[in-house]
């Protein structure tokens, strides 16, 4: 059975696989289980010499672009190997994001919590065909406890309203879950601390489309660093790691965040044509009065 991992073994292992990802090596090896998992569980060090062993040295002349673009298989992932989620034995996608939310706790992974008032988890349809993704929470949302709840969650609500569907319809979550100071871009270790829930709340929602709202969230989720006319009018495939092999996975389109819109309103006819493309291929066709 898989053993859950002491707190501080977690902790040196996830520093010892960020250390080798800055060091610019990605591919990870799963070598034979130590014959006793459980004196393993209990020494951190020697943990973190096995995380070490499996990891392959970049060899002379090797092309590292292949390497710094790869996705580390879930099933190589040793932290994955020997800590499952607790979701993962349950297919319903409402009780699934209930566990992860549960295993999310009252968070202090990254310094966030030291500023929040409510953690902003996620809210909408668990059955969503449509997600949209955010940058983090504002003001507002970290008083209420529930993501785009503010002026921009306003006009996100009539974003959605405009495609036919109510915000019932949908999934709506953000890159983090706890407000940045002064409202400032999530730090990349904020970002990665909280990616991994991120992550399980797609895979238990299983859309069919995901929207990234605004750049910092199409950063994050697709590790792409381009500007916004770039990211916009295409599509991407998206499937998290570890994802249900039965989930063909997501196709993601970008568009502006409704903050940035409600500061360059001429932008909002660029941010409809996203949308259109979201709709024709979800074979949605807009109200009467939004078509109009």
């Amino acid at each position: 059975m898989a053993r859950i991992l002491e707190p501080q073994l977690r902790r040196a292992l996830v520093e010892r696989v960020r250390f080798c990802r800055e060091m610019g090596v990605y591919d990870f090896y799963r070598r034979a289980a130590p014959a006793n998992l459980g004196e393993l569980a209990g020494n951190a060090s020697a943990a973190v010499d096995v995380v070490a062993a499996s990891v392959s040295e970049p060899q002379p002349g090797e092309d590292m672009t292949a390497r710094k673009s790869a996705v580390l298989p879930a099933e190589s992932n040793f932290l994955q190997i020997i800590s499952p989620n607790p979701e993962d034995e349950v297919s319903d996608p409402a009780t699934t994001l209930r566990l992860i939310r549960e295993d999310l706790g009252e968070c202090t992974r990254c310094k966030l919590h030291l500023h929040r008032d409510k953690i902003v988890f996620g809210v909408g349809d668990p059955h969503a065909q449509l997600m949209f993704v955010g940058e983090g929470p504002g003001a507002d949302e970290d008083a209420q406890g529930e993501p785009f709840v503010g002026r921009a969650g306003q006009l996100l609500n009539n974003m959605i309203k405009a495609m036919g569907l109510r915000r019932e319809d949908v999934y709506i979550a953000n890159i983090v879950k706890c407000r940045p100071p002064g409202n400032r871009q999530p730090e990349r270790d904020e970002a990665d601390t909280c990616s991994p829930f991120l992550m399980r709340q797609i895979s238990a929602v299983k859309p069919k489309v995901l929207v990234a709202l605004g750049a910092t969230a199409a950063k994050n989720l697709l590790a792409i660093s381009a500007p916004m006319t770039e990211l916009r009018g295409r599509w991407y495939d998206f499937k998290p790691a570890g994802s249900d092999a039965s989930w063909a996975g997501a196709r993601l389109a970008v568009t502006y965040h409704p903050a940035f819109l409600l500061r360059d309103p001429r932008q909002k006819g660029e941010a409809w044509k996203d949308l259109q493309m979201v709709m024709k291929y979800l074979g949605m066709e807009p109200p009467r009065k939004a078509a109009e």
